[in-house]
């Protein structure tokens, strides 16, 4: 398995006009950002329109990934549901396709207590040995896992490695950071909260804006951890705007909005997901050029 690094971005996918999966095109998005500030992929999470996947989709995006970019940086399969039986029959699978470590997220509608958190991570963590991230993101899931239980959890299994925190909390993230095991990951789940996550115990970014910034997100990361916290400040008000401009509209309509209008293959996007509207696009197209980034 390769090192844990900085920025993870969570790649979007892209898609044919017939709604298929444009492989090879995800495949050169992979190359891009690696060579773009990515110390890792995620395939197929949210911002990949994983919940409109199927599993064999999902498969072989996983395998075409790694071979792609796996001998370069971490890849990370998003194996998640709110289904624990289908998390762990997914898991199963993808533990063939070559993938560094699996995030799971907390179960979405059923919205378990914090014995029912506890028991799904469980149950999948004794289904596989791969390593596992939790994703704590309460705006998409109705629910959330609380630091106590987490730290259980990364205490009780050791393929429980780390969190995917994107509840905003920064208590919780300062909480998890302190009682869980040594070398425990807390990745901050949202872009304008790296620097303030870094700040309470975190080591990186599961990334979106990094489609976009990822050598000034890892950058600025880089520059907190070497004590250059006047660089790490700079870096993190320069592209602020950014972090926080493709979230104008629900995620990941934005960024692969902008990776469309970079020239990139972003694709299109399934259904209930839509493109941008000419008024998002002309304010991320302002966003772009005023980062210096179009």
């Amino acid at each position: 398995m390769l090192k844990f690094g900085n920025v993870i971005t969570a790649m979007i996918t892209p898609f044919n006009d017939d709604g298929s999966v444009n492989y090879e095109a995800a495949v050169e998005l992979a190359k891009y950002y690696v060579n773009n500030g990515s110390d890792g992929i995620l395939v197929a999470g949210t911002t990949g329109e994983g919940a409109t996947m199927s599993v064999p989709e999902k498969i072989k995006l996983f395998k075409d990934i790694v071979k792609a970019v796996g001998d370069k940086v971490l890849v990370m399969g998003n194996t998640g549901s709110n289904d624990t039986a289908a998390t762990i029959a997914f898991t199963k699978e993808a533990e063939q396709t070559g993938i560094d470590c699996l995030l799971c997220i907390v179960p979405y509608y059923n919205k378990p207590n914090q014995a029912g958190c506890y028991a799904h991570f469980k149950a999948i963590a004794e289904s596989t040995d791969l390593p596992i991230i939790i994703y704590n993101v309460p705006g998409r899931t109705g629910g959330k896992i609380l630091p106590e239980t987490v730290v259980r959890l990364a205490k009780d299994f050791p393929n429980i490695i780390g969190i995917k925190e994107a509840s905003g909390d920064l208590i919780a993230a300062t909480k998890i950071a302190s009682d869980a095991p040594e070398g425990f990951y807390i990745y901050s789940g949202d872009d304008s909260l790296t620097l303030p996550i870094l700040s309470v115990g975190g080591c990186g970014i599961i990334s979106v804006a990094s489609h976009i910034i990822g050598p000034q997100m890892n950058a600025m990361i880089q520059a907190y951890k070497d004590g250059d916290t006047k660089k790490a400040m700079e870096l993190h008000q320069k592209y602020l705007p950014v972090m926080t401009g493709i979230f104008c509209t629900v995620s990941p309509t934005p960024i692969k909005a902008c990776v469309n209008l970079l020239g990139l293959h972003g694709g299109t996007f399934r259904l209930p997901m839509v493109d941008a509207d000419e008024d998002t696009k002309t304010f991320l197209i302002k966003m772009m050029k005023d980062a210096g980034i179009m």
